[in-house]
C-alpha cells in the first residue's frame, strides 16, 4: 500500500487528512505515533516531519507534512476518484482558495483557542472565553450570510473549504460553543450536512 498516514486518533489535523482520503476513496495504511513516548521527536519521525508534529504522510516516494497541504495533494493526485474536492474552473478555484484561507486564518484561530480552553490546555476565565466566542461569532456571522446564498462555502458542491472545518466543528459541537452554530439556521444546516457525510462518519468510527 503506497499511501501511509502517521499520527494518532484524536488529532484534528490527522482527522482532516483521513477525511480527504475517505472522500477520495483512497486506500491507506494508518501508522500510530506514540506521542506519550515522544516518538514524534525521534530522528526517524523527524525525517518525515522536521517539526515533530503529526500528521506525516507518504505516497510512494513523496513525503509531506501539514494537514492542509496534504489534503490538497490528495485532492489533486487522486482527482479522478471519489468526491471532487478542488474545483477546476479558475474563478471557482479562486473563490475556494479564499474560503480555505478564511478557515485557516479566521475560523481555526478562534475555534482552536476555544477547544484548548475546553480541554483545559489553556486557563480560560469568563473574559477569555467571551473574547474568543465573540471572535468566532463574528466569523460565523460572515458564514451565515455566505451560506444563505450557497449550500456550501464555495457553491453547491462540498470541497476542501468545507472539509477543513470538520474536525474543529465536530469537537465544538460537544461543548457550550455549540449554541453559536445552532443559533444561525444556515450555519446549523451546513454543520449538520458536513458532519453527516459518509467519509466523516468513517473518520469518527476510528475514535475509541
Amino acid at each position: 500500500m503506497a499511501v501511509k498516514v502517521y499520527g494518532f486518533i484524536g488529532s484534528n489535523a490527522v482527522y482532516r487528512v483521513l477525511a480527504s482520503l475517505y472522500e477520495k476513496n483512497v486506500d491507506f495504511e494508518f501508522i500510530t505515533v506514540n506521542m506519550a513516548g515522544r516518538e514524534h521527536k525521534r530522528p526517524r519521525f523527524l525525517a518525515r516531519n522536521p517539526f515533530g508534529q503529526v500528521p506525516a504522510f507518504e505516497d510512494g516516494d513523496i513525503t509531506l507534512f501539514e494537514s492542509r497541504a496534504i489534503t490538497q495533494y490528495v485532492a489533486r493526485k487522486y482527482a479522478d476518484k471519489g468526491t471532487e474536492l478542488i474545483l477546476k474552473d479558475p474563478i471557482q478555484m479562486a473563490i475556494q482558495t479564499v474560503w480555505m484561507e478564511v478557515e485557516n486564518q479566521k475560523f481555526d484561530r478562534a475555534s482552536w483557542k476555544l477547544m484548548e480552553i475546553a480541554m483545559g490546555r489553556v486557563r480560560g476565565g469568563p473574559e477569555l472565553v467571551a473574547e474568543y466566542e465573540k471572535k468566532l461569532s463574528d466569523v460565523l456571522d460572515v458564514y451565515e450570510a455566505r451560506l444563505k446564498e450557497n449550500k456550501y462555502l464555495v457553491g453547491d458542491s462540498f470541497t476542501l473549504a468545507d472539509l477543513h472545518h470538520q474536525p474543529n466543528i465536530n469537537f465544538l459541537m460537544s461543548t457550550r460553543v455549540k449554541r453559536l452554530f445552532e443559533s444561525r439556521p444556515y450555519v446549523r444546516a451546513w454543520v449538520t450536512d458536513i458532519l453527516s457525510r459518509p467519509a466523516w462518519l468513517k473518520v469518527m468510527a476510528l475514535s475509541p
